[in-house]
């Protein structure tokens, strides 16, 4: 449903030595010098006698893969050009990110910068490059660390003013400042990235039920059946009338959105309503556009690097303004009548997830969504919810999918990933227990939710044979019942590739290399294999024999799988451990709203002044986790929409 990034959170690690000094040598070679000289030199100087000026590569890992830079240093040791040779990070996030630090770091000749919020991986990995080519220079890279950026607004305060002030400029707090902003109201809108949109910028469609798109193509939702099966569903522990808000007004969000210029397009997708956003590359731009038509026409004001920090609130408790602080460190206090928190979650924040649901798998969400405006707003008065800890569980990823990248082209690369998605493959926990009918991977929800509440991974094993199945017939040979349900960013790079029938040559070559990369694990019985991957080998002796037996009779009387999906083994090594994890597109909820948007307190009485909408709002639509299929999306413009009113017409007292 949403796109995400297909990389693995990473450690940072960078990758150097893979180029040495590339100048012009009569431009950099130094004449040779007696120690005393060398030595006085670098005394009067600062520059080590070590140092030799130049232009060097370097490389380190960013978010969505290599980002690989050119250093030239001149011979007083000064950082005159840094130019970015390759990166694959994501356009309006990590690219802006790097031009930035790139600039900093040129302007300041320094390492001690912060990095850009919401993009720490692509920042962090550029400044790991640049300091890798200090290195391979003989630089002083501890005087460039500890060079402070001065910032022209430090110390500096300034106040503003508007009838509704937005907090995050995704696509729920955009979608408030334009509909606030088309209602009268003056209004300014805060982003603490350099981007506007949000997740909307990576996302793939939402819902927009009953939509007159929807309609005009035949496939119309019977609203009262939608609306009951979602509350029970949720065993009733939601709002009611939340749902019914959403289901029967989320259709007109299509047309609003279209009208605006933000146009969706309709595709019945397995009988889900769902609209596919505008080309990813425009969205951004159109987003801007909407915010230009309405809140600056209108005489509010768009920061964007500019965070929040704390809400003003009044002697009776009512909130009445933002603290913020700009990137040149310049503090904002901004007054409103109406301030709606549209900050997008906590899903980046691994400590607050994991005590919250429990959760240890990827964040696919944004690196800038780590909860501290939902702790605002608590601190504010609003309440915690009963049901606070809901995830929103989508895709299944494979570690290996990016070091093997490096070295096979995408198709072959994708090879682990795609077993993950197949029903007719064995998955155990990490113990070596089977959890689960394989068959729940056919549902990316299922296979995530199912996955998470057995451990921080699961492994997929694969044996010799199917291997040959695999190499010798493609998918067919493992009898898929249909592609692996992937993303349609996932397989983009090779969809012409991406066919049942399409043989997977090195198939155990790459599942090799899988291994080596300390990726998966690969033993040549199943006692080695349980070894290597940390199972215990008496539950995983026992799950493997359980399920050969299953296979071969075709009845599985542990998890009632299928017989079509039930694949033997084979009895021979060796066998392999896909190590499969999660993927969290964002954290559900946080903050108890009513359908006006008003964000509740303890009593579940609205905090005068205080609203919500997105993400952080939508926990009153789930018990405990989202399962929607464009929901996400779908709420946020909407609730965005509807709230950007409400929070308007009580600002200026309509």
């Amino acid at each position: 449903m949403f796109r995400v990034s297909i990389s693995l959170i990473m450690l940072l690690a960078v990758i150097g030595g893979c180029s040495s000094n590339s100048a012009d040598p009569e431009a950099t070679e130094q004449p040779a010098a007696s120690p005393e000289a060398t030595q006085q030199a670098a005394d009067d100087s600062g520059v080590p006698a070590s140092f030799k000026a130049g232009t060097y590569k370097a490389e380190a890992d960013g978010k969505d893969g290599t980002i690989q830079v050119e250093v030239t240093l001149d011979d007083k040791q000064t950082i005159t050009d840094i130019k970015v040779l390759s990166q694959t990070e994501t356009a309006g996030i990590g690219v802006e990110a790097i031009d930035k630090i790139r600039e900093q770091i040129i302007t300041g000749q320094t390492l001690k910068v912060d990095a850009v919020s919401g993009a720490s991986e692509s920042s962090n990995a550029i400044l790991a490059a640049v300091e890798n080519a200090l290195n391979q220079a003989g630089g002083d890279v501890a005087a460039f660390k500890s060079r402070e950026v001065a910032k022209a607004g430090a110390g500096k305060t300034e106040q503003l003013s508007a009838d509704v002030v937005v907090v995050g400029a995704g696509a729920s707090g955009v979608s408030a400042a334009v509909s606030a902003a088309d209602t009268g109201a003056k209004v300014i809108l805060i982003e603490k990235t350099a981007t506007i949109g949000g997740a909307s910028n990576l996302s793939w469609a939402g819902k927009f039920y009953n939509s007159s798109a929807a309609v005009s193509s035949g496939l119309k939702v019977n609203v009262e059946k939608e609306i009951s099966d979602w509350i029970v569903n949720n065993h009733w522990r939601v709002d009611a009338a939340a749902i019914r808000q959403y289901v029967t007004k989320s259709g007109e969000t299509y047309d609003w959105l279209t009208g605006k210029g933000y146009s969706t397009t309709f595709i019945n997708f397995g009988g889900e309503q769902l609209h596919m956003l505008p080309a990813y590359e425009t969205r951004q731009e159109l987003l801007r556009a909407m915010l230009a038509e309405s809140v600056e026409k209108g005489g509010g004001q768009i920061l964007t690097e500019t965070t929040a920090k704390k809400l003003i609130t009044g002697a009776g408790g009512e909130v009445t303004g933002v603290i913020a602080e700009k990137a040149d460190g310049t503090t904002l206090e901004i007054t409103g009548k109406s301030i709606v928190m549209a900050t997008g979650g906590y899903a980046a924040n691994a400590e607050m997830v994991k005590e919250a649901f429990g959760f240890e798998g990827v964040n696919g969400g944004l690196g800038q969504n780590i909860g501290e405006g939902l702790k605002m707003a608590w601190e504010a008065g609003a309440k915690v919810p009963d049901n606070f800890g809901g995830q929103m569980l989508h895709q299944t990823l494979a570690r290996a999918t990016e070091k093997l990248k490096a070295e096979y082209e995408p198709f072959q690369a994708s090879y682990p990933l795609m077993t993950t998605y197949l029903p007719t493959f064995m998955n155990v926990g990490p113990s070596g227990a089977r959890f689960r009918d394989e068959a729940a991977t056919l549902t990316a929800v299922a296979a995530a939710n199912t996955s998470a509440f057995n451990g921080a991974y699961h492994l997929v094993i694969v044996s010799k044979s199917q291997l040959d199945a695999l190499a010798a017939k493609g998918m067919n040979g493992v009898k898929a019942p249909g592609l692996p349900g992937m993303p349609p960013e996932f397989y983009a790079a090779f969809a012409d590739k991406f066919t049942l029938e399409n043989p997977w040559q090195n198939a155990e070559k790459v599942f090799d290399s899988m291994a080596a990369n300390g990726d998966g694990y690969k033993g040549s019985t199943i006692e080695e294999l349980a070894a290597n991957a940390g199972m215990d080998a008496a539950v995983f002796k026992d799950a493997f024999t359980k399920y050969e037996a299953a296979a071969k009779s075709g009845v599985d009387s542990e998890f009632g799988k299928a017989k079509e999906y039930l694949l033997p083994m084979g009895e021979s090594g060796p066998y392999y451990a896909v190590i499969a994890e999660i993927n969290n597109l964002g954290s559900v909820g946080g903050l108890i709203v009513n359908t006006k948007f008003q964000v509740l307190n303890d009593k579940r009485v609205p905090v005068k002044g205080l609203y919500a909408v997105g993400l952080e709002s939508e926990g009153v639509m789930y018990n405990d986790t989202y399962v929607g299929n464009g929901v996400g999306l779908g709420y946020s413009f909407t609730s965005g929409r509807l709230g950007g009113e409400d929070a308007a017409a009580a600002a200026l007292g309509q």
